[in-house]
């Protein structure tokens, strides 16, 4: 047990470095009405994670990585960044971490990460009427006329990317992980892993 911990959190760790890495040279504005809203694939090795161990733990990678952003590559957003990253990409790995514990096959993570990307939407509808009114300085009206032609367009495709890449590499990054286990690990996941 104790190994199994020291595992997880060495990849975790692993996986917070890579999302801190991924957020400093990929990232870019999508909509030029709203370059504020920049893609960036800091949330795949996060739902990465979260698949590996489960909601909770994707839940405290996903608060590490944010305040590490917060601090270093995301300076400029402050706190507001800080908190709408925690809740957005919360929000995205309690509803996929959830559903894809049920029964880890690869429709499941399919499926998981569709619903895990329309809840991260709809969270950050009220979420974007309430600090993003602070982070520009701008009426709540004015964010509300950017709802339908900017920021839920914008979420749904930052989403959408980063559920295929994580679908796509998933696989090939936990088969990974498993052989730098443990060999009690190993022989603990393999059930799991032939079903993905």
């Amino acid at each position: 047990m104790k190994k199994n911990s020291v595992h997880q959190m060495a990849t975790m760790a692993m996986l917070a470095a890579i999302s801190i890495v991924l957020m400093y040279f990929v990232r870019f504005p999508i909509l030029p009405a709203a370059p504020f809203l920049e893609y960036d694939m800091a949330d795949v090795p996060i739902l990465i994670g979260t698949f590996l161990f489960g909601p909770v733990k994707g839940l405290i990678l996903t608060i590490l990585v944010s305040l590490i952003q917060g601090f270093t590559v995301s300076a400029a957003s402050g706190w507001i960044g800080i908190l709408m990253h925690i809740f957005a990409t919360g929000a995205f790995v309690i509803v996929a971490g959830t559903i894809y514990r049920l029964k880890p096959t690869r429709l499941t993570a399919f499926i998981s990460l569709v619903v895990g990307s329309l809840g991260m939407t709809l969270v950050m509808i009220p979420l974007n009427l309430i600090f993003t009114v602070r982070f520009l300085g701008v009426p709540r009206e004015a964010v509300m006329a950017m709802l339908l032609p900017t920021i839920i367009p914008f979420n749904l495709i930052k989403a959408g990317i980063n559920s295929v890449v994580t679908f796509v590499v998933y696989k090939s990054v936990s088969r990974a992980v498993d052989k730098l286990a443990p060999a009690e690990i190993k022989d603990m996941s393999t059930a799991d892993q032939s079903n993905i």
